[in-house]
């Protein structure tokens, strides 16, 4: 085995055995990648404050309280509503569950008259009590979500070892890049520099800019589908703003989630298609304003590339894969795009005898 040949077997174990450790450690791991996006987030700030002379460890705790406050005075602010539309969802399931059972029936008898179904009365009994059950159930788990014991131990988990963990990376982080630059291979360290440079760039722009775009969605969703009167337009509009991180999800998710209530609740079709036109608006907004001001062309990344990514991450690695899939699949674009263009430059494209 030649020595070039021993370099890419010891590169292809060490990724094989990280991809494993993560694989098997990927139950906790979403307050550490929490934490490593917050100080990812935060590092241009801490940046301007040592600028100012102030050490990186009190800059860094600086910028860690005033993130704290900043999500602190929101989550003040949005948790008591969240409860209280969570709450009186619950309330009204019962009037909801005979919406759908409103609406369902007719279209059931319809098709029985036409084709002649005797025994589809059973069915429609069976549709209808499905239906109760699974809004009941689902009212009970948003509930629990917010009020329940696991989700109080999640909660604190993000809230301290969250800020821990982005705190020691904001101080250390020229520690841990110089450490990191020492353990490369002599021969390639410029080139691996010029790559690690590229992904750091492309990672950092993505989650700032994508941080300002969910933010802004979220405000966007929330304000207008309460304006146009859907009862848990807050709640709705927050989930589709801040699941925009992970792409499509907010407005898929959020769309089929805001017209299923406009069904229910509204008697006429008005509403239901002000509600439709609303995230039309917002994914316009999203595609043509806020993320090529905001995030611009920093991933690089084809949409179908996208989707796979999403799915192989949210197979491997459930909700924690869905977050981690597109700056990975952002990472993995980058080398790419370099071993093409060392492809490209090659003799085994060019051929012997052409000029690189």
């Amino acid at each position: 085995m030649t020595e070039a040949q021993s370099r890419t077997t010891t590169w292809l174990v060490a990724l094989v055995v990280a991809g494993l450790v993560l694989y098997f450690l990927r139950d906790v791991l979403l307050p550490f990648v929490a934490g490593f996006a917050v100080a990812y987030i935060l590092d241009p700030l801490v940046n301007r404050l040592t600028r100012l002379r102030i050490g990186r460890a009190l800059a860094s705790a600086i910028a860690i309280v005033m993130f704290g406050i900043a999500a602190l005075g929101l989550m003040l602010m949005t948790i008591p509503v969240l409860r209280t539309q969570i709450s009186t969802f619950v309330q009204r399931l019962p009037s909801y569950v005979e919406r759908v059972r409103s609406l369902i029936e007719p279209m059931v008898e319809t098709i029985r008259e036409r084709f002649g179904l005797a025994e589809i009365g059973d069915m429609t009994k069976l549709v209808s009590g499905q239906a109760s059950e699974a809004l009941s159930w689902i009212g009970g788990l948003m509930l629990s979500l917010v009020s329940g014991g696991a989700a109080i131990v999640n909660i604190l988990s993000l809230l301290f070892i969250t800020p821990l963990v982005a705190y020691y990376l904001l101080r250390d982080w020229p520690k841990i890049t110089g450490r990191i630059d020492h353990w490369l291979p002599k021969t390639e360290a410029t080139t691996m520099r010029v790559q690690l440079r590229e992904i750091d760039r492309t990672l950092a722009g993505f989650a700032r800019g994508q941080a300002l775009v969910c933010l802004s969605l979220a405000i966007f969703y929330a304000v207008t589908l309460t304006m146009a009167g859907l009862d848990f337009g807050v709640l709705v509009g927050l989930f589709a703003g801040l699941a925009s991180f992970i792409p499509f999800l907010g407005a898929f998710g959020g769309g089929l989630l805001s017209i299923g209530l406009a069904l229910i609740q509204f008697p006429t079709w008005g509403p239901v298609f002000l509600i439709a036109a609303i995230f039309v608006a917002g994914q316009i907004l999203e595609g043509y304003v806020l993320t090529p001001k905001l995030v611009g062309d920093r991933v690089g990344l084809h949409p179908v590339w996208i989707i796979f990514a999403l799915m192989v991450g949210g197979a491997l690695f459930g909700f924690l894969g869905l977050l981690l899939a597109v700056p990975v699949a952002a990472a993995i674009g980058v080398l790419v795009r370099f071993a093409i263009e060392r492809y490209l430059a090659s003799p085994f494209y060019r051929g012997p005898s052409e000029p690189a």
